[in-house]
């Protein structure tokens, strides 16, 4: 396990932006919670946010998401009723929260939408991509960690009482997954890959190893290139400048 030194966690920290996700039931919220319990026991400010949802319009239109009676709703008006909420968290809280050099820990983003809506439901990635940025103002994560599990596994671990998403099948869940493995082999640079099919303590020491790896990483490039001024990563390819 990766020591908890406040000072160089901070230092990795602070004015991050990092997004846990991955297919429904691969724990992710477990490793969330205790990710920010331990940032926040470093005296680390933690901004949590959650989606669909994390502010009052974006719980609304997360209730109308998951609605199991929405059963006609078409993928295209999925993809823009996520991004509606995305655009509202961002300006209302993310953005305010990265000004102030907190960390931002969020449960979710549009990696969730190019999985679900763009691999899985059959719309076009770079389409999605398009209204991201206009949806967020350009606003990217520094990091997404995809917890990995395959759908059986997934699907063992689901509560019952599926909500509209989790209730689709199997097959919808494992393009799911691939769509979520599809962006960790496109930018390697912005993601980091947890298997979350092992015991939540072992998948807790791989995920502060390798945020400790990736973070450090990104950092040193940061130096590497201030010093060299090459053309800097778009913030769609998953390394914000900051």
């Amino acid at each position: 396990m990766v020591p908890p030194n406040a000072t160089e966690w901070k230092s990795r920290l602070e004015g991050r932006f990092i997004v846990f996700d991955g297919p429904d039931g691969s724990g992710k919220s477990t490793q969330f919670r205790r990710f920010s319990t331990f940032a926040q026991s470093l005296a680390i400010v933690v901004e949590e946010t959650r989606e669909p949802g994390g502010t009052a319009i974006g719980e609304q239109i997360r209730n109308v998401l998951l609605d199991r009676e929405n059963i006609s709703m078409t993928v295209r008006c999925e993809m823009l009723l996520y991004m509606a909420s995305r655009a509202q968290l961002v300006e209302q809280r993310i953005q305010p929260a990265l000004a102030r050099k907190s960390l931002v820990l969020a449960d979710r983003f549009i990696s969730s939408t190019l999985a679900y809506q763009g691999t899985a439901g059959g719309l076009s990635p770079a389409e999605i991509m398009d209204v991201g940025i206009l949806a967020t103002g350009g606003t990217m994560p520094d990091l997404v960690v995809i917890f990995d599990v395959d759908e059986v596994a997934a699907a063992k671990r689901l509560s019952p009482l599926l909500d509209r998403m989790e209730q689709k099948g199997i097959d919808f869940h494992r393009r799911v997954r691939e769509g979520y493995l599809a962006q960790v082999r496109a930018n390697p640079c912005g993601h980091l890959l947890i298997d979350a099919t092992r015991d939540p303590n072992i998948v807790w020491n791989t995920l502060l190893e390798g945020l400790t790896w990736k973070l450090d990483e990104q950092n040193q490039r940061r130096c590497t290139s201030t010093q060299s001024t090459p053309e800097q990563p778009r913030p769609s390819e998953g390394c914000r400048s900051r």
